[in-house]
């Protein structure tokens, strides 16, 4: 066993959790499995030996940017050794510089976008300033891939990587979901470039994933969820099937994740032996 880092959870106030959880349910046509409130974050990470989980939430709007930010602040600031955050920047902002700067000051430790729920492609002039005010600071966490959408799509990350070699982008879903092959045939050679396994091992083999983990290399995949869409238990299963040396599975766990979001490896590994 190995501390387990889920770099992946979404999650919302109380007071509209459920109507959150609702709506991602209703977009992707996919049962829910928690209700994407923090405290259940937290009672499941108990139950399945998580050690510690990267959490944020998506402004579809610019005006909900900074009560987003300061809710994820504040949910760290509650539970610090079990949360590290990332900020949310909508394209559209008319102060994404004063964002960025006020998510630093929270201790937030990347963005976190979403161009299908923001309606705005990877690639599209208004990111840009995001990824230049970014770039050799914050990571960046973005959705990839959808078929029924371009926004997100592997074609349109394609310059970002290229344009900013010094940003560090994060491809959730394995850099492409529902789009898989497609990105594995034009996503190489961009050592900017990272990805999340969440919300992929459920809709392909077992086969199909170690070909993903292979193609992209154990040093550049982080584990994750998409909390509150799977079942913690199941997704283990699945990442176990994937018959990974020691090495790698602490890569993938936490090692890697730990060097993306500047979390404290050493706290990491004496929380882990404590929940013992």
């Amino acid at each position: 066993m190995f501390p387990i880092i889920d770099c992946h959870c979404h999650i919302y106030p109380d007071k509209i959790a459920d109507k959150a959880v609702h709506g991602i349910g209703e977009f992707y046509h996919i049962g829910m499995c928690y209700d994407g409130k923090a405290e259940t974050l937290l009672e499941q990470n108990k139950k399945y030996g998580i050690t510690h989980s990267l959490i944020f939430s998506v402004a579809t709007k610019p005006a909900q940017t900074k009560s987003i930010n300061e809710f994820i602040a504040g949910q760290v600031k509650n539970a610090p050794d079990k949360f590290t955050g990332l900020g949310t920047i909508h394209p559209d902002s008319t102060d994404i510089k004063g964002d960025i700067e006020h998510l630093i000051e929270l201790d937030l430790r990347g963005v976190k976008l979403h161009p299908d729920f923001q309606g705005i492609s990877i690639n599209d002039k208004r990111c840009y300033k995001i990824y230049e005010l970014c770039q050799g600071k914050l990571p960046v966490l973005m959705h990839t891939g959808d078929i029924r959408y371009s926004y997100s799509n592997p074609d349109n990350l394609i310059p970002v990587l290229k344009d900013f070699p010094s940003l560090t982008v994060i491809g959730a879903h394995f850099g492409g979901y529902s789009v898989w092959d497609d990105a594995i045939k034009k996503l190489q050679g961009f050592e900017n470039l990272f990805v999340d396994c969440s919300s992929a091992m459920a809709f392909i083999s077992t086969e199909k994933s170690k070909e993903l983990v292979k193609f992209y290399g154990a040093d550049r995949i982080i584990y994750g969820t998409d909390y509150p869409m799977w079942k913690f238990g199941e997704e283990l299963k699945r990442f176990s099937a994937l018959e990974l040396n020691d090495i790698d599975k602490q890569k993938i766990l936490y090692k890697n994740a730990c060097k993306l979001f500047k979390i404290d490896e050493s706290k990491i590994l004496e929380l882990f032996e404590k929940s013992k």
